[in-house]
């Protein structure tokens, strides 16, 4: 019954809630003259961290500073007492604020001020609390002395070096080092554990050293302290060579027992781990074992996420940086060598200290307003939520009628002056806590007016403008605008006043002249505030100037002539090239234009008319091009080749419309190429400021034309003139034109829902544009509901493109739609769509899987389907799994590889064809179920074998010639035989061209691989068609042709040589050709004696000429005889006179070399002997020094003349 009634409490009170109108906080504007009078509760803006750990050579300082009016003071408790600092002389407080400065300069230690701090700040209006700061002195304590006894270990057992350091604040950093400073190498086998520990998975001899040492570095007092080494010695069962070391063999060869893996770090099979939200989770597993074993890590039901998960210290730690819940679990390490693997599993559980879901804010009320503050909080355990006021609980506080806890709400009814106070919302759980202050400050102030008094504002004519009135009350006055003191107040129409109190006028004209005051009432009083508004005519350049070319010497003039309202002073510059125009002595300006006499090549360029007055301004521009005389000539000008024409001038807006306007412009010169289309250009500041983009093209005939624009969008345009040469440069800008909001227009595109999780939809589209906006202040409007049920829409707003929606059932269908709004209304609603929530695993597994009609190459498959609802998702297909185990063929190795087909078949019996198997071979398979993201658990698995078929070609076929008449065939074993080979058949032919002879059959046993084939003709080309047989019959061909043989002509050549016939020929010619030559020989050497006596009283020539064919051409006197008379002379001279000088050789070429005897050496006075009746004796005497000199004769001794000559 009790409980009863407080569930009846507490919907009353829900319902109460609901009918409950709260009035909306007061924001307090930062204006300076309302802080300065505005009355608040302290607030504390710094404070020192939760966990404070100062460095013990360091002053304390602990801040604690707050704001308020009046300004707060400030006290402290230390262990939950109040906390005298005046006794203290070591204790001060910085002035103005509550920051604790602790020196230690007169002594002290640091150490006696540990303990838990909480700043008090109070003043007339409420108290705030800091944090409960506990401070605490960083420590790096002595590591302890120990004697630390050698550690000795037999090669391939598994140690562990411990660390232990000092507990130091914070912990100290750990890592291991030798005596040399250098740190002890770490790798797979090696390496330092969570908690500081060197851990050796199994040890080699070369880790026996002397200097292991685990050294702790402390944060704060950038000390380092090394603990004893530790010496270990290794001991071996076989002599140990250093040299003998490498990686891959650390033993050098020595038998060392392997062991399989076990744990070092943690121990057992089982253990836990908590850690908290947000913290950094570190899970370690460290093996022992020989070889050293590899560490993988997995989640049971899950995947690891990769995108948080890293794996360090050589895969035995697993780092997540940030836990949230879903990273609870179970995480299972696997250690695996050879030799097996084991497994730890570590129960992962993730608590949480309390964490902000809504966070109190201050709250600024008006007598008899209403108002409430949330403090919410989540954690694991879920937090107790506690609230106090100005730092006592609020049970034990005056009883405050309008004031009501609820939980975790605090409701404020008709709240009244002098209840303004500071509440403390306190979330805290076994892991932390949370402290948040809150005021609630209870103002009552008359309006006041916080702009200008009397403010003059004056806007062009047509232009939107807006009046500003900023105003402040409590409570919140209300604003009204009158013009010229009349009237029952400005809202509607073009006008528009603003929550802020700003007034907007849509299109200010003339009659929009005039005192506008603002007026903001409420029970405290009013106050008012005066601005006057003054529409002034636009000032625009009425005769703009123009392009022209100048003779250089003449005189140029650009017109600016302007109008503007007669009330503001305008100013008229001129710039050239963008740069500002120094007029000097030379150029001249008027109040219409600008003249520049005596033209010369550096007055070209582009010239500018700015006219400004105090609110606007406008420009126009012309270029001015310099000529020589003779560029005024017509038939010169139109010898000159087109060019591009000049960008257009004087853009003018006129006939304004909501989302169109007319764009008026003159043409620039066209440069003998008609100007064939104009692109306009516009640019927007609201979306993307700067970046022109295309609107639309128009005719080259038109120059005024009327734009269709978007709503909301403040454009300028610009125009670019087109003809056959190329593009002009943009026109200057346009005035600016803003058109008017208005409700989208455009539907979401790409609208649709689907699941990411199982118990949610996420319902997305793509965004509008920004020029599709029309307006500001642009969300969505989404509806759902479930399909064919029949339930009511939901809906909700956003501003994002995507909404989800959670808790669904798994794979439903919603109806969607979707609507664009904006501060103008709603645009229209998109068709509605079907979309689904997410899928989940399917349940169910397919049953009664079974195989028929196997066959070599393909089996027929069947199964019963699983029930649709079991599917939990879109069906996509039946998915098989099929490996093929192993070949039916003794001794062939296969690799199983795992393979998957997907079947479409909604019937409830369905069946199919798993084709492209392996013949003679054992397979094994399962099927499940499958969704878009899921597949479901496996139905039974069943192998069967498939029949023998025909083998696959052999592996290769090699073709090699060894002999004259034998060919010699070489092949291999399939690489499938498919079945038991029986043997092999070769089949060939003889090839001719295109003609092919009988084919002949040869078959061989399987055990045979080669094969000799004698040719019955050599020159004969064959054709082979090679095929292993199993017993279904003859498997896939291995074709090869005898190739053409490169040594058949140097064949035939050798065999014509082992005729007798040809060798007898060979003989006689041989023997008559060495008779022919013997003759030769004899009958020359019968005349070789020079005939001298005819001619030995004839001189002889300084130079003695040669004939072509190398003799020597004798001259009588200075004359040169003609060739023909010596040749006719050498022609009637003997048969001896014609023949070579004994001694002399014939070349290789058949040209006869110089004789050693010859002429030469002796006309020139040599020792040469003469007999008595004066014959040439020359080649029985010793040689003159020229045989030394001419090398490249030959020597009497090898001639073969002479040889010849003695035996005659």
């Amino acid at each position: 019954m009790l409980g009863q009634g407080r569930h009846t409490a507490l919907a009353l009170m829900s319902l109460l809630l609901l009918l409950w109108h709260e009035a909306t906080p007061i924001e307090v504007p930062q204006d300076p003259k309302i802080q300065q009078d505005l009355k608040q509760p302290p607030t504390i803006v710094k404070q020192s961290v939760k966990d404070y750990i100062v460095d013990p050579r360091d002053n304390i300082i602990i801040e604690c500073e707050a704001k308020g009016n009046p300004v707060p003071s400030f006290s402290w408790r230390r262990n939950g007492k109040f906390f005298n600092i005046g006794k203290d002389p070591r204790v001060t407080m910085r002035k103005r604020s509550g920051t604790l400065e602790i020196g230690f300069r007169s002594g002290g230690r640091p150490e006696d001020y540990e303990g838990e701090y909480q700043c008090f700040t109070s003043n007339d209006f409420g108290a705030a609390l800091s944090n409960k700061i506990l401070l605490r002195v960083s420590k790096a304590p002595l590591w302890p002395k120990e004697v630390l006894e050698p550690v000795v270990v037999t090669e391939g057992s598994p140690l562990v070096l411990p660390c232990n350091p000092p507990p130091g604040l914070p912990p100290p950093f750990t890592f291991w080092m030798n005596s040399a400073m250098t740190p002890i190498p770490q790798d797979k086998r090696v390496s330092m554990g969570l908690n500081g520990d060197l851990y050796f998975s199994n040890v080699v001899a070369q880790d026996a050293h002397t200097d292991y040492s685990c050294n702790a570095r402390f944060l704060f007092t950038h000390t380092i302290q090394q603990k004893n080494p530790f010496t270990l010695k290794v001991l071996t069962k076989e002599p140990y060579n250093d040299t003998s070391y490498n990686a891959t063999d650390p033993y050098g060869g020595r038998k060392v027992a392997e062991s399989t893996p076990t744990f070092l770090s943690p121990s057992g099979s089982e253990s836990s781990k908590m850690v908290l939200r947000d913290e950094q989770l570190l899970l370690e597993c460290i093996a022992a074992g020989l070889p050293t074993p590899t560490i993988k890590w997995f989640k049971k039901g899950g995947d690891l996420p990769g995108h948080k998960v890293k794996f360090e210290n050589f895969n035995k730690t697993l780092k997540i940086i940030s836990v949230s819940e879903e990273d609870a679990g179970e995480y299972v390490c696997m250690a695996n060598s050879h030799l097996g693997s084991i497994r730890h599993s570590i129960s992962v559980q993730v608590k949480a200290a309390p964490y902000w879901l809504d966070k109190p804010t201050d709250l600024v009320l008006a007598p008899d307003e209403n108002g409430r503050l949330v403090c919410r909080a989540n954690g694991n355990p879920k937090p107790t939520i506690q609230w106090l006021i100005n730092g006592q609980p609020i049970d034990s506080s005056p009883l405050n009628p309008s004031r009501q806890v609820l939980g975790d709400t605090i409701i404020f009814r008709s709240v009244q002056m002098g209840s303004s106070a500071v509440y403390q919302c306190n979330a805290s759980n076994q892991h932390g806590y949370l402290l948040a202050n809150a005021f609630v400050s209870i103002l009552d102030m008359p309006p006041r007016m916080l702009g200008p008094k009397n403010q003059l504002i004056k806007v062009i004519e047509n232009n939107r403008t807006f009046l500003d009135c900023p105003f402040f009350g409590s409570p919140l006055p209300e604003l009204r605008w009158f013009k010229n003191g009349q009237g029952s107040g400005l809202d509607g129409g073009q006008y528009r006043v603003y929550i802020n109190g700003t007034l907007e006028i849509k299109r200010a004209r003339a009659e929009d002249e005039g005192t506008y005051t603002c007026v903001a009432n409420s029970i405290l009083g009013k106050a008012e505030n005066q601005v006057r508004l003054e529409v002034k005519e636009q000032t625009r350049i009425v005769k703009f100037p123009e392009h022209q070319s100048a003779i250089r010497g003449s005189t140029a003039r650009f017109n600016c002539k302007v109008k503007s309202d007669p009330s503001l002073p305008v100013t008229v510059t001129w710039t050239k090239d963008d740069k500002f125009l120094y007029l000097g002595w030379r150029l001249r300006k008027d109040d219409e234009s600008l003249t520049i006499p005596n033209v010369n090549e550096g007055d070209e360029g582009t010239y500018t008319c700015t006219v400004k007055s105090e609110i606007d301004e406008d420009s126009a521009s012309a270029r001015l091009t310099v000529l020589e005389e003779a560029s005024l000539n017509p038939s010169v000008s139109s010898a000159l080749p087109p060019d591009r024409p000049d960008p257009p001038m004087d853009l003018d807006l006129s006939d304004p419309a909501a989302r169109s306007v007319r764009l008026t412009w003159i043409p620039g010169n066209d440069h003998r190429s008609t100007i064939t289309e104009f692109l306009v250009e516009f640019e927007e500041d609201r979306w993307e400021p700067g970046r022109w983009q295309n609107l639309s093209t128009y005719p080259g005939d038109l120059n005024s034309v009327i734009l269709q624009l978007a709503p909301f969008v403040n454009y300028q345009f610009r125009v670019i003139a087109i003809n056959s040469v190329g593009q002009s440069q943009p026109s200057s800008p346009s005035p600016r034109y803003k058109t008017s909001g208005a409700a989208p227009d455009v539907i979401p595109r790409g609208l649709r829902g689907w699941g990411s999780k199982k118990d949610n939809m996420e319902i997305t589209w793509e965004p509008l544009l920004d020029l599709e906006r029309n307006g500001q202040n642009l969300h969505y409007n989404v509806w759902w509901r479930r399909k064919d049920v029949g339930e009511e829409w939901s809906n909700m707003t956003t501003e994002g493109s995507k909404h989800i929606i959670h808790n669904t059932e798994t794979y439903v269908p919603y109806e969607i739609k979707v609507q664009a709004r904006n501060e103008f209304g709603p645009g229209p609603e998109s068709n509605m769509v079907i979309g689904y929530s997410g899928e989940d695993k399917p349940t169910d597994a397919p049953t009664d899987l079974r195989v028929s009609k196997v066959d070599s190459t393909k089996a027929n498959i069947h199964w019963k389907s699983v029930d649709p609802n079991s599917v939990q998702g879109e069906f996509k297909e039946y998915r098989l799994y099929y490996c093929r185990e192993s070949s039916l063929v003794p001794g062939l190795m296969v690799s199983k590889e795992n393979k998957t087909k997907g079947f479409y078949s909604t019937t409830p019996q369905p069946s199919s064809i798993l084709s492209d198997l392996v013949p003679y071979s054992k397979y094994k398979m399962f099927i499940v179920v499958a969704n878009s993201r899921f597949e479901g658990p496996p139905s039974n698995s069943v192998e069967f074998s498939t029949k023998e078929g025909v083998p696959d070609a052999p592996r290769f076929f090699r073709i090699n010639r060894r002999s004259f008449d034998t060919i010699y065939l070489e092949w291999d074993k399939p690489l499938e035989p498919n079945g038991i080979l029986t043997g092999y058949q070769l089949k060939y032919q003889t090839v001719n061209g295109s003609r092919v002879g009988r084919q002949q059959l040869e078959t061989f046993l399987p055990n045979m691989t080669d094969f000799t084939l004698r040719l019955p003709d050599r020159s004969t080309r064959y054709k082979f068609l090679l095929s292993a047989l199993t017993q279904v019959g003859a498997g896939e061909v291995y074709a090869e042709e005898s190739p053409h043989f490169t040594n058949e002509a140097y064949i035939d050549q050798v065999d014509i040589a082992t005729q007798g016939w040809f060798i007898g020929l060979m003989c006689a010619i041989a023997l008559i050709i060495l008779i022919l030559l013997i003759v030769c020989f004899i009958k020359r050497s019968r005349g070789g004696k020079y005939p001298v006596r005819d001619k030995k009283d004839l001189p002889l020539d300084s130079v003695d000429q040669k004939d072509q064919d190398g003799s020597f051409d004798y001259q009588n006197g200075s004359s040169v005889p003609d060739r023909n008379e010596n040749e006719n002379r050498s022609l009637e001279s003997s048969d001896e006179d014609n023949k070579p000088l004994q001694g002399s050789q014939t070349s290789l070429d058949g040209n006869v070399k110089e004789s050693d005897d010859s002429l030469v050496d002796y006309g020139e006075g040599g020792d040469g002997q003469f007999n008595e009746d004066g014959s040439f004796i020359g080649q029985y005497t010793v040689k003159k020094d020229k045989d030394e000199t001419e090398g490249n004769e030959s020597s009497e001794a090898t001639s073969p003349v002479n040889a010849i000559y003695s035996l005659a």
